[in-house]
């Protein structure tokens, strides 16, 4: 089975997380190739496919959502699943229930996609730029959690497979 883990990110933590996804989906001997979501031109030749955007200001990253539009027509004939990853600090803990923002979701119903979840998200505390060299000062660190991760792989495996998770 061959998946597509794409991603768009602006600061590198939901390229972490992409990256930490498809390890994870590799383990239940899925073929996974991990790409920036503006690299990708054609899903055809995967059999599934997950696309992960960071947020910032309650917006998706760009790349992941012109990827989506892109291939809408060629996602909505497989398995997709979206997540978004961004929640940082006492957010981050929450980030299980965290629903989909309307962008988002408007995507999820395009495309018939299976699913979502939000990650917490990471920044550096020497992130650059007003907004976020702003919120390092306060809201440093890494709030990725691989178990999250690993759970969600088991979820999206069992789903394609037919086991149970």
């Amino acid at each position: 089975m061959k998946i597509l883990v794409a991603y768009g990110t602006k600061r590198g933590g939901t390229q972490g997380l992409a990256q930490m996804l498809g390890r994870s989906l590799a383990t239940h001997g899925a073929e996974v190739a991990v790409e920036p979501a503006d690299a990708v031109s054609d899903v055809g030749g995967f059999d599934a496919v997950v696309v992960g955007g960071s947020l910032y200001i309650g917006r998706w990253h760009r790349d992941a959502t012109r990827l989506v539009k892109r291939c809408a027509d060629e996602l909505a004939s497989k398995p997709v699943w979206l997540f978004s990853s961004g929640p940082l600090g006492e957010d981050a803990e929450e980030h299980h229930d965290v629903p989909p923002v309307d962008k988002v979701a408007g995507l999820m119903e395009r495309i018939g996609a299976r699913g979502h979840v939000t990650f917490g998200g990471a920044l550096e505390p020497d992130a650059t730029g007003f907004v976020a060299s702003k919120m390092a000062k306060t809201m440093a660190g890494d709030w990725r959690d691989p178990e999250a991760i690993d759970q969600w792989a088991d979820e999206i495996m069992a789903s394609l497979t037919g086991a149970v998770a």
